[in-house]
């Protein structure tokens, strides 16, 4: 489980989700938006080292189900989960502390 440089073909579903064991972060964006471009160092160097969290990165978009599940309405935004429910977001991350901020409910990597 380390940092997905791609974003899935396929988008998992709500239900998928809400059963996933263990951490993961959802990163919701699109590969031509500039703000989640820019970000993309900042999720990397976050998420690289946590081999204790699965990263899933789904290409949002109007009538997309899962980020609209999630009320996603700013691109990147990550989605922190615990065992499948959400403990915390950031939208937009501009830098390192307010991804490390967000993972912090998740603890120190295993």
């Amino acid at each position: 489980m380390t940092f997905a440089n791609q974003h899935l073909a396929q988008e998992p579903s709500r239900a998928e989700v809400d059963t996933l064991p263990g951490h993961t972060v959802i990163e919701f964006g699109t590969p031509w938006c500039p703000h989640c471009l820019g970000a993309q160092p900042l999720i990397e160097a976050a998420l690289s080292p946590r081999a204790d969290i699965r990263h899933i990165k789904v290409e949002d978009g109007p009538g997309k189900p899962l980020g609209r599940s999630y009320r996603i309405k700013l691109w990147p935004t990550l989605v922190v989960l615990k065992d499948g429910q959400e403990v915390a977001r950031v939208v937009r991350p501009i830098d390192a502390a307010a991804i490390a901020a967000a993972l912090a409910p998740l603890g120190a990597a295993l």
